[in-house]
């Protein structure tokens, strides 16, 4: 069963002219389901049930339950009994239940429930299995998901996470991401497909910088960086962390009041406050057990020391 709900005054099924997750720009929504759709005139809403599935230029809404609220366009006059939704309406908001998934050619965010507020223009994740992701990176968090199509922004909160193609982590409380709209490509250029459905870099939305705030945490190859807030660039593969910074690797550790991270080399400078000064502590390196000394090359090989025979009591004053 079918409805396609006119969402814009002007109805033209033109392509999307961007592959974000943006279903502010007009265009009609076609909701489809397996069970049936439901039709509330009084509450002015449409329920879609079962695999319901929500279309608008080339942005697709899966979930088990959809539901549409719609309002007269432009002032127009509420559909008379009988009459088809469709006439001098639009959607406002639109609700997704159960199995959420909103995906583009190029990005894909899944949660358990989803409440895209076209006003604010605004979508909002919720539940297990929170997740964003672009062409190059993937943000999860805990709490919620939100994204902000006009505005280019995602905010993550609790537990929030971006981890980038080549396995490059930043964790915070809250993460915000801010996206760069990459250049469209010529109709007809090859794309190679990346791992679940996402194609390569170089179409749709890519993250130009994160702000990260609340027990931020880098981790490298050979050590972790934390602090109280930070930036990342992907375009650099560096990150900066303020407040309360500490750096570990192994056994050592050393504190400032700002670090630069560059994530692509594992190299990590620390930066004091004005007027303070750097603290570290540096534990020596000490041989494993069972780990043998091994003499420079032209040195001959120390010989273990004999232990001295021991002394022969004299028989003087023995009485003997």
């Amino acid at each position: 069963m079918r409805a396609a709900l006119v969402a814009a005054a002007l109805v033209l099924a033109l392509p999307a002219a961007a592959q974000n997750l943006d279903l502010t720009q007009g265009g009609p929504i076609e909701i489809t389901s397996t069970d049936g759709i439901e039709w509330r005139q009084a509450e002015q809403v449409v329920i879609a049930r079962g695999n319901a599935r929500a279309v608008r230029d080339g942005v697709t809404v899966d979930a088990d339950r959809l539901i549409a609220r719609y309002r007269p366009r432009g002032g127009a006059a509420p559909p008379q009994p009988g009459a088809s939704p469709v006439s001098g309406s639009e959607i406002w908001r639109l609700e997704a239940e159960g199995r959420v998934r909103i995906s583009s050619a190029t990005e894909r965010a899944t949660g358990e429930r989803a409440v895209y507020d076209m006003d604010q223009a605004v979508m909002v994740l919720s539940g297990a299995g929170l997740a964003l992701d672009t062409p190059d990176q993937r943000i999860t968090a805990r709490e919620s998901l939100e994204y902000y199509p006009g505005r280019k922004m995602a905010v993550a909160r609790g537990g929030a996470l971006v981890v980038t193609s080549d396995d490059r982590r930043i964790a915070a409380d809250t993460l915000v991401a801010y996206f760069l709209e990459a250049a469209p490509q010529p109709a007809g250029t090859p794309q190679p497909a990346r791992a679940g459905g996402l194609p390569g870099p170089g179409e749709g939305s890519r993250i130009e910088r994160v702000e990260a705030f609340g027990n931020v945490e880098i981790r490298t190859a050979e050590e972790v960086v934390r602090g109280d807030r930070g930036a990342y660039s992907p375009q650099t593969g560096q990150a900066r962390l303020v407040g309360s910074v500490r750096i570990t690797r192994g056994d050592n550790q050393l504190n400032g009041a700002e670090a630069i991270v560059d994530l692509r080399s594992g190299l990590s400078r620390l930066v004091s406050a004005p007027g303070e000064r750097v603290q570290g502590l540096v534990v020596p390196q000490q041989n494993q057990p069972g780990e043998a000394q091994v003499p420079a090359a032209g040195n001959p090989r120390p010989q273990p020391r004999q232990p001295a025979p021991p002394q022969r009591q004299s028989s003087a004053g023995s009485g003997r």
